[in-house]
């Protein structure tokens, strides 16, 4: 009998490695059909799974609370697993290089308790080589076994879309890859369980691998481009939105709009993939240069904020600025990797400490990453300047009313208004007398 068919019958169990915004769903989806063991290294985070929490908001407390996942940090609990998902980040360090220590560390973990006949299979993020190049010394170093010999492994790039209720694994084309056509078929059956979209069979690991690493730098692309549209239309005075709305009568015409690129996937992929580039010997020009586009986008966020108070003859030292959102991504409460922290750290340059308001957002994890503490709503009040960074959608129900009180309403007073998603009506807020400006 096969292992997938095992699995199936739940002789053999599942194990998910890493139970963050990707690998959580991953598990409960499992859990459905199969045996899952759900592992991660912070004790904090299993204890509120255990307890029925879901602190990414992902799948939703009750499917926490109902799901059969045995949740555990004890490493030797994966011993009881034949079929391994890793699914931890990747991250880039300072200098944009490729961060792989949590896919190393994942990979010792599973290889000091990887038995004979198992399949490890990588959905984190990497750039083409890693998975063999990398990650099979170190479970073969670990294990003492031999990979294609006493266990297979293989690459399924996750597609999971944070935030995102519609486009989720079971709706997602599920891109598979084995070290060899045996390892291809189980892994294609196992992810078949719960796929419903079903599977693409990829002809390699490093095909793979590819696949994934550029889905992402496209979509990078092609916000960079519409950010550097947003910086050109502005400077001649008209208005990006209007500009994509008529464009996309077109029928071909792709529907990007501008913004701060966040996340742990647009905002890193790129990079693993001009790292390898210059491995071999060829430095990227298109991706880079978008990626520095993107990257300086919260710098001129900023400056145009800068540039309305001056218009509005508000004193830009002693101005009380106020950001709505501070998540990567609205309606998420992930803030690693956020943009809107470079328009905080830019506006300190102008010696303006802003007030942040984001009851979506992870306090700890901010305070954490960032050394920030959230205010709440009561605290924007006698604001010169409100930035709406995220388009969270407690935020898209604010009235005209609610904002204008956020306001100083002194007479004769200028209010700036910088609403960098574009969410809301230009029109209507510059005939409230508002110098509104968005990307």
């Amino acid at each position: 009998m096969s292992l997938s068919e095992q699995i199936k019958n739940r002789e053999e169990k599942i194990s998910l490695v890493g139970l963050g915004y990707v690998g959580m769903p991953i598990a409960v989806a499992f859990a459905k059909k199969a045996d899952v063991i759900g592992f991660d290294i912070n004790q904090e985070k299993i204890d509120l799974y255990k307890q029925g929490i879901d602190p990414t908001k992902e799948v939703g407390d009750e499917a926490i609370k109902s799901t059969t996942v045995d949740f555990t940090a004890d490493p030797s609990r994966l011993k009881e697993a034949k079929f391994h998902i890793v699914a931890v980040p990747t991250p880039i360090s300072e200098d944009k290089k490729p961060n792989l220590f949590p896919v190393e560390a994942a990979s010792r973990t599973v290889g000091q308790n990887l038995t004979s006949g198992s399949i490890v299979v990588y959905e984190s993020t990497v750039y083409p080589g890693v998975t063999e190049d990398i990650c099979i010394p170190i479970l073969e170093e670990e294990s003492g076994l031999k990979a294609g010999v006493d266990f297979k492994v293989g690459f399924s790039p996750e597609r999971i879309n944070p935030g995102d209720k519609v486009h989720r694994l079971e709706t997602i084309v599920k891109v598979v890859s084995g070290q060899d056509e045996e390892s291809l078929e189980e892994i294609a059956a196992v992810y078949e369980m719960v796929v419903e979209a079903g599977v693409y069979k990829a002809e390699s690991i490093k095909v793979a691998e590819a696949a994934k690493v550029i889905e992402n730098s496209q979509r990078d692309i092609n916000i960079a481009f519409m950010n550097e549209l947003s910086i050109i239309f502005n400077r001649l005075g008209i208005d990006t939105q209007a500009v994509l709305k008529a464009a996309g009568t077109k029928w071909n015409f792709l529907n990007f709009t501008p913004g701060l690129v966040g996340g742990h996937c647009i905002g890193v992929d790129p990079y693993y993939l001009t790292y390898k580039s210059e491995q071999v010997g060829y430095r990227s020009k298109i991706i880079l240069n978008g990626r520095q586009i993107n990257d300086d986008m919260g710098k001129y966020v900023t400056e145009s904020l800068v540039k309305q108070l001056i218009a509005a003859d508000i004193n830009v030292k002693q101005a009380k600025v106020g950001i709505l959102g501070f998540t990567f991504k609205e309606d998420v409460p992930d803030t690693r990797n956020t943009r809107i922290i470079d328009v905080v750290e830019e506006l300190a340059e102008y010696g303006i400490s802003p007030i942040i308001v984001d009851p979506v957002a992870d306090k700890e994890e901010a305070l954490e990453e960032y050394g920030l503490e959230f205010n709440d709503f009561e605290d924007l009040k006698d604001l010169d300047a409100l930035i709406i960074a995220v388009g969270h959608e407690e935020f898209l129900n604010l009235t005209p009313e609610d904002i204008e009180q956020m306001y100083d309403v002194s007479e004769n007073k200028n209010r700036v208004l910088i609403d960098i998603k574009g969410v809301l009506n230009r029109k209507q807020y510059e005939d409230l007398g508002y110098n509104y400006w968005r990307l």
